[in-house]
C-alpha cells in the first residue's frame, strides 16, 4: 500500500523519512488550510498518475496536556478534531455540527490504531486541531473540558483529514510531544526530544502502515 505522510514543517518531514525512507512525506505548511490543500494536490496527483494512495498519515510534534501525555511522548489519534471550528456565544463556544452544519470530527480505522498503538508503546486519544496555539492556562482547562480524551493539539490534522475523507482514503494521525499544553514558555519545549520521538515512532510504524489492509 502506498502511505503519504504529510508534516507541517520540513524538520518534521526528515524526522519522519529517517525513521521510514520507504514511506512518501512532504511538508505541507503550518495550518489546516495549508495541510489540506496540500494532501488534496498529492493524491489527485497520484490518482491522475494511476499510482493512488491507500493511507494518508499527519504527522509532527505537537503540545501535550500534561496529565495524559508528557513531554516526549507519541500519540496515535483515535480521533482527529477541529477544537475551534464553530462560533463563540454568551453561553460559550458551540461546534460548526451544533449550528446546523459542517463536521469537526473524523475517526481512524480502529484496526490500524490498535495495531500501530501496539507497535509503538504509543497513548491512544484525540488529537485536535487549532489554529491558534494554546498560550494561556485558562485555555487549556477549557479544551480539556471540551474534550476529555485529548492528548494533543496541533495545527494540521483536521485538514490532512478532509482532504484524504474526501477522496475516499483512510487517515490517522501520529504526534510526538515537544510542550505543555498552557502558558508559553520556551524553555519548556523540547522539539529536539519529540522529533527523535517521532522518528523512533515511525520507524517501528512503517510496517504497520505499508501492510495495513482495510478489509481485515
Amino acid at each position: 500500500m502506498r502511505v503519504l505522510v504529510v508534516t507541517a514543517v520540513p524538520a518534521e518531514a526528515e524526522a519522519v523519512a529517517a525513521g521510514a525512507p520507504g514511506l512518501d512525506v512532504i511538508a505541507a505548511g503550518v495550518g489546516p488550510a495549508a495541510a489540506a490543500a496540500a494532501t488534496a494536490r498529492e493524491l489527485t496527483a497520484a490518482a491522475l498518475g494511476g499510482r493512488p494512495y491507500g493511507l494518508v498519515v499527519s504527522a509532527g510534534i505537537g503540545g501535550g496536556f500534561p496529565a495524559v501525555a508528557p513531554v516526549g511522548a507519541l500519540a496515535v489519534s483515535d480521533a482527529i478534531v477541529a477544537a475551534d471550528l464553530g462560533a463563540e456565544t454568551a453561553e460559550g463556544f458551540v461546534p460548526v455540527t451544533e449550528l446546523g452544519f459542517g463536521t469537526v470530527r473524523h475517526e481512524p480505522p480502529a484496526s490500524l490504531v490498535r495495531e500501530l498503538a501496539a507497535v509503538t508503546g504509543a497513548r491512544t486519544g484525540t488529537v485536535l486541531t487549532v489554529s491558534t496555539v494554546t498560550g494561556s492556562a485558562a485555555r487549556a482547562e477549557e479544551l480539556a473540558a471540551r474534550h476529555p480524551g485529548a492528548l494533543i493539539e496541533a495545527m494540521e490534522g483536521f485538514g490532512v483529514a478532509e482532504a484524504a475523507v474526501a477522496q475516499g482514503i483512510p487517515v490517522v494521525e501520529i504526534r510526538a510531544v515537544s510542550n505543555p499544553v498552557g502558558p508559553r514558555d520556551r524553555s519548556a519545549w523540547r522539539i529536539g526530544d519529540a522529533l527523535k520521538a517521532l522518528t523512533e515512532g515511525f520507524g517501528k510504524s512503517a510496517p504497520v502502515l505499508e501492510s495495513w489492509n482495510p478489509h481485515d
